[in-house]
């Protein structure tokens, strides 16, 4: 069973909890034992596993990663979003979750989150969960 997404992103860069459409994704499917593989078509936005107990884990690494590559920073490419283009690669384009008696093997604290970088931007992200 494979979906594509949309999401509408509010800011320039944020990070948004998609895990409760993917929990419901992995029951739809019926699929017991296998793989859900979560994957970002975009070159400015990324997905990621992280803490979502406290708000303030978000925040820090969306600081942390503007600090470590500011929005200006004597880049080459001239469309503006330069930024976004290394936090993206540094972040990834997917994440690949085992489903384990039909529920999603995630941490007490972990979520899934869409990253956006360069928004805000109506994205999509594919969700693909494999049996077996």
């Amino acid at each position: 069973m494979d979906e594509i997404h949309t999401i509408q992103t509010s800011s320039r860069i944020e990070m948004v909890d998609i895990t409760p459409m993917i929990h419901r994704m992995v029951e739809r499917s019926g699929v017991k034992n296998g793989l859900c593989v979560i994957y970002i078509p975009h070159t400015t936005a990324a997905v990621t596993i992280n803490e979502n107990a406290d708000p303030d884990v978000k925040m820090d690494l969306l600081q942390h990663l503007s600090s470590l590559i500011p929005v200006t920073g004597g880049y080459r490419h001239m469309e503006g979003n330069a930024d976004a283009h290394i936090k993206a690669a540094l972040i990834g384009s997917s994440e690949t979750i085992l489903i384990v008696n039909g529920r999603l093997i995630l941490g007490a604290w972990q979520s899934v989150f869409f990253c956006e970088f360069d928004g805000p931007r109506t994205r999509k992200y594919h969700v693909k969960v494999i049996e077996g």
